[in-house]
């Protein structure tokens, strides 16, 4: 059973974040510690004020400490965690020091720095943190108990899902993060995937990284590494959104970025599409067939590419020609990206890659 709330039933169901789920286990293990029973549902108040209620998936109880666990529903988000146990353990805590957090199970640890959370604290970001804190302070105002509790959350399974995150590759080891910023998960918002890319920024640059490459995939990215011989923690897994990774470096700037991806996506981002998804944007066979005719191309070779159905059609047939097209697209990312980074004092170069991950083209 999923939290409650009011929707429109013909949109795609929202979910709720780790953040929301771990608040709600938060505030019924506190309830069931203080009260010595749990409110099922559980009911809490997100930071934009909705107050969805949340059922119960685990209540455990024992001298001194208490359990609560939520299964999280992403709703329609094909999110890694959906259908996880969000689970938390209350305990009291020493006289004065407040609300403090522990990772439990499946919850990562922090380990390098550039991270809202410092190195060495629980992979529980600052939002959530603060929906916990205040979750546990209102129920000790309201029964008149000091609010020192510790607040242990652990996600069984979360080490194995972590694998399949941006976390090994962040710095936290040992599981997930709780996050989120509004309790809400909507689905294919693609934020999850935008936060991931500023957090390696982030991390990259407080580790002192010089040179970062972001790649529209693994074939890109295992080029521009061997390429430029960079380490795991310089490659920033833009996949589709060379904008969002573009726009946070013009704000948060490293010395030199690569930016690598196939022909198609890289034909995109010359046509000054910064999504690159193939349900956001798409290739202009026309714009192509003007790159062909500015490669040295001739008229039936152009008119060629113009009726194509794929970019691999028109990267073939120039290519049996032997009409530099992977150059002039890479000339004309490279102008895309310039222009993005708006004069931000970064050495931008665009690395093109085969289906074979072979570099076909480079500008710089």
């Amino acid at each position: 059973m999923a939290a409650t709330t009011s929707q429109n039933a013909s949109a795609l169901r929202r979910g709720w974040t780790t953040g929301a789920c771990a608040t709600a286990a938060t505030r019924a293990a506190c309830m069931a510690l203080v009260t010595g029973a749990f409110p099922d549902p559980v009911e809490i108040t997100l930071p934009r004020g909705e107050r969805p209620a949340f059922p119960l998936a685990l209540e455990e109880a024992g001298e001194g400490w208490a359990r609560a666990g939520i299964v999280k529903d992403a709703g329609d988000d094909p999110d890694v965690t959906h259908g996880a146990l969000v689970v938390a353990t209350l305990r009291h805590g020493r006289r004065g020091e407040g609300v403090t957090f522990k990772a439990g199970e499946g919850v990562g640890t922090v380990t390098r720095p550039g991270l809202p959370v410092a190195p060495f604290e629980p992979a529980i970001n600052p939002v959530p943190r603060n929906m916990m804190r205040e979750a546990v302070e209102a129920v000790a105002l309201a029964h008149r108990v000091a609010p020192d509790f510790e607040v242990e959350i652990s996600i069984p399974g979360g080490e194995a899902l972590a694998e399949k995150t941006w976390n090994p590759r962040l710095g936290i080891k040992g599981g997930l993060s709780i996050l989120g910023t509004t309790g809400i998960v909507h689905p294919f918002s693609c934020s999850a995937w935008i936060h991931a890319i500023h957090s390696g920024i982030d991390v990259a640059r407080a580790g002192g990284l010089t040179h970062l490459a972001g790649a529209t995939g693994s074939t890109s990215e295992a080029a521009v590494k061997k390429l430029y011989g960079l380490e795991e923690q310089a490659l920033i897994d833009m996949g589709d959104f060379v904008g969002g990774m573009l726009k946070y470096l013009r704000a948060h700037p490293v010395p030199r970025v690569s930016v690598a991806g196939g022909f198609a996506k890289m034909t995109k981002f010359a046509q000054g599409r910064l999504d690159l998804h193939s349900g956001r944007s798409q290739v202009d066979f026309d714009w192509l067939g003007e790159r062909l005719h500015e490669a040295g191309g001739g008229a039936d070779l152009c008119d060629a590419a113009r009726r194509a159905g794929t970019a691999l059609e028109v990267l073939q047939a120039a290519r049996a020609q032997g009409v530099d097209i992977a150059g002039v697209v890479a000339r004309h990312a490279m102008n895309t990206a310039t222009s993005t980074l708006r004069g931000a004092p970064i050495d931008v170069d665009i690395v093109v890659v085969d289906r074979q991950g072979e570099v076909i083209a480079r500008a710089r």
